[in-house]
């Protein structure tokens, strides 16, 4: 686990207290997820291995969060994934971005991962240049697709 602070931004891994400060930062980018679904998904995400989230502390305020995981492919090599980051919009250009990510691209260093691949909505345009200011660069574009699943139907 990677913790410490930087720039008066404390990185630590997200504990149950941090559900509520973590749902909040999750709406602000239009994610509205109830307690009980976003309890179930952290528990999930803790208990898997290859996983980390981690939540920026500034003072004793939550001012951001990051969900880091390692992804072995056939396609690529082993890479860890940014599935998500937020920064709360009173905090942001203020270091925390910064110290979230430098401490998820400490997270893969330490497990042997040689690089970091996140994506980013084609409308978030100044996250882009956030990533690309900390040295991301654009390699691809894709397209997200989903099928709903119906859960009557699923084999069991």
């Amino acid at each position: 686990m990677v913790e410490g602070t930087t720039g008066g931004v404390r990185i630590r891994e997200m504990a149950p207290a941090d559900l509520p400060a973590a749902r909040r930062l999750l709406g602000q980018l239009g994610y509205d997820i109830a307690p009980e679904e976003l309890a179930r998904r952290v528990a999930a995400v803790a208990g898997s291995p290859g996983h980390a989230a981690l939540v920026a502390e500034r003072g004793r305020i939550v001012a951001g969060l990051a969900h880091v995981f390692e992804r072995p492919a056939l396609d690529k090599p082993r890479e860890a994934v940014l599935q998500a980051l937020v920064v709360d919009a009173a905090s942001r250009q203020g270091g925390v971005g910064r110290a979230l990510m430098a401490a998820a691209e400490a997270w893969a260093a330490g497990r042997g991962l040689p690089s970091v691949v996140l994506s980013s909505n084609v409308a978030r345009i100044e996250a882009h240049a956030f990533y690309e200011a900390i040295g991301y660069r654009r390699v691809a574009t894709s397209l997200l697709l989903r099928k709903a699943l119906d859960r009557v139907n699923l084999p069991e």
